[in-house]
This record gives structure tokens, sequence and C-alpha cells, in this order.
């Protein structure tokens, strides 16, 4: 959700999450811009540079779609966030575009926002290149049905995002069983910036990296993905100072020498900053090691596992 728990400062700035780029990690491809929906993303000499702090919205989007892991999200004094400059800018770009912002609103419960861009298109609706209503229709019933079915479809639209959606999800009464199924965890501590990679457990192992959520999606975690394993936990959307992953993660590959390394995450997005992390470390690591990368649905199954 948007910072804006704010402290204000004399010129009306405001601390607020916004968008970081790593320069000397982004390779300038541009694959993050069209996920920015709002237009704050541009590449600019071979580098993408944020050119508004007011069109930022601080969600992270775009997160997901670097292949460097040079975009991060810090808190910092910046503009704030001002939906009808973005609106203004957007309506040339159609009417897909459009929606997917408006859904994007609505998923993260902005409805300030969403009150904004709608009243700003219902006044501008004569220079509008597309139908409106047909726009607030879809807008209007998105959402209403939070349900996951048992056989979902792993699809996301334009800039909504999913990693923050409400949702219900639906499942039969589990059977009861005759007693309770015993942790596999082997370990403490497992957040990132907690453990010492170079302690006992990690020599040799192969390690799990996990997303945070991944665990409380899946009956089947600990039995059949922890077994055996070490493990590390982390989100590369909301945890801080992520260069310290890296470099744990290159005395586990260099020191530690861990045998695999399996990245468990969720399909959002956000999530997909965590291989990141494990394939810049292997750049920089002396040894080299399989790395195996598997995909949970929000629903706890598995979308995909493959070796990369």
């Amino acid at each position: 959700m948007y910072n804006f728990a704010v402290e204000k400062s004399n010129n009306y700035n405001m601390k607020r999450d916004i968008l970081k780029v790593d320069e000397e990690l982004c390779n300038g491809c541009g694959q993050c811009v069209p996920n920015c929906h709002e237009g704050a993303l541009q590449v600019i000499d071979g580098k993408v540079r944020l050119v508004s702090e007011l069109m930022c919205d601080g969600l992270g989007a775009c997160i997901g779609h670097c292949p460097e892991g040079a975009i991060t999200i810090e808190t910092r004094e910046a503009d704030p966030y001002n939906e009808i400059r973005v609106i203004e800018k957007m309506k040339d770009k159609g009417k897909n575009t459009i929606i997917a912002h408006l859904k994007h609103l609505k998923d993260h419960g902005e409805t300030g926002f969403l009150q904004d861009g709608v009243s700003y298109l219902k006044s501008n609706r004569a220079d509008l290149m597309f139908n409106l209503d047909e726009v607030m229709s879809e807008v209007h019933n998105h959402g209403k049905v939070p349900v996951i079915q048992p056989q979902p479809q792993h699809h996301h639209e334009g800039g909504s995002c999913p990693g923050s959606r409400a949702m219900v999800i639906e499942k039969p009464v589990a059977r009861v069983m005759p007693t309770d199924q015993p942790s596999e965890l082997r370990q403490w501590p497992v957040q990132m910036h907690l453990v010492n990679p170079n302690a006992v457990y990690y020599k040799n192992s192969d390690l799990l990296l996990t997303a945070d959520c991944v665990a409380y999606s899946m009956g089947s975690f600990h039995g059949k993905y922890l077994k055996d394993k070490s493990i590390a936990i982390a989100c590369p959307k909301l945890d801080q100072g992520l260069d310290s992953y890296i470099e744990k993660l290159i005395i586990m590959i260099d020191t530690a020498k861990v045998n695999t390394i399996t990245v468990m995450m969720m399909e959002v997005p956000c999530c997909g900053g965590l291989l990141q992390l494990v394939r810049t470390a292997l750049s920089q690591a002396l040894r080299k090691v399989p790395v195996k990368k598997i995909i949970v649905g929000i629903n706890g199954e598995i979308i995909s596992e493959d070796w990369v």
C-alpha cells in the first residue's frame, strides 16, 4: 500500500515508498517500462530512469519484470503521488492501459485516487479516444467475485498487482489427520537478514531459498520441499538491504559450498526478484551450482518447476 503515513517538509514533500533503480545493475533492456502503467519509467541514455516522482505509486509492479534485479523500493522524501497528472498523461495510451491502471488502484483499495481518476475521465469524456462507459463497466465488475476456483487460470492482467489483491480462497473441508505433520526445519534462524552464511547447516547442503509466503500457501511444504534441506527466506519486494543478500549467497556458494539452490517463489510478479538475487550472486561467485526455479500458485499448487 502507499506509505502516506508521512512527515511533511516545508516544501510539501513527504516520506513514502518510491522506486529506486540501481544504475550499475540496469542494462537498459526496458522490460519494466511497459509494466509501469503510470508512466514513471523511461529508458534514457541506456538506463531506466524514474522520470517523475509524481507518477510513481511505490507498489513495485515493475520489480518482477527486471531481469537484472535492478529495481527496489525505498522509503524516502518525495513529491506526493498525483493521480490527475497520471491519468492526464495516460489517457492517450488507450482503453486497455486505462483499465489496467484503474484496476490497479481498485485492487489496492485506493478509492480516493480511483475517484480522482474517474472524475477526470468523466470531465474530459469528449477528448477520449475510447468508450468510457465500457471502461467503467469493466472496472466496476472487476473483483466482484474474488474466489479462486479449484482449477485457476494463472494469468494476471495489465497493471494489477496480484501480490496485494484481496481474495478468498475456498477449499473443501480438510480431512482430520490422526497426528500433526512434523516440522522438517533443521536450523534457526531462517530469515535472510539473520542467517549466518557460514553456519554449519549450510555447508555442502541443498539450499532452499524461498519467498516468505510460500510456506503459508502449501500444505506439503515441509514434507515435500523443506525435508533434508537448509533454508533461507526473503521477500524481494518488502525487504531492505538486498545487497547483503547477494553477499550472503556468494558466501554460501563459494565458502559453504552448497550443492544446489532451489528458489521457490509465488506466482506474483514481485517475487521474480528472488531469482534475480541468485543469478546476480552466481555471476559474482567463483563456483557454479545448479539452480531450480519453482513457481507456486496462490492456491498452493505448483505452476512450474524447472532447472534454470
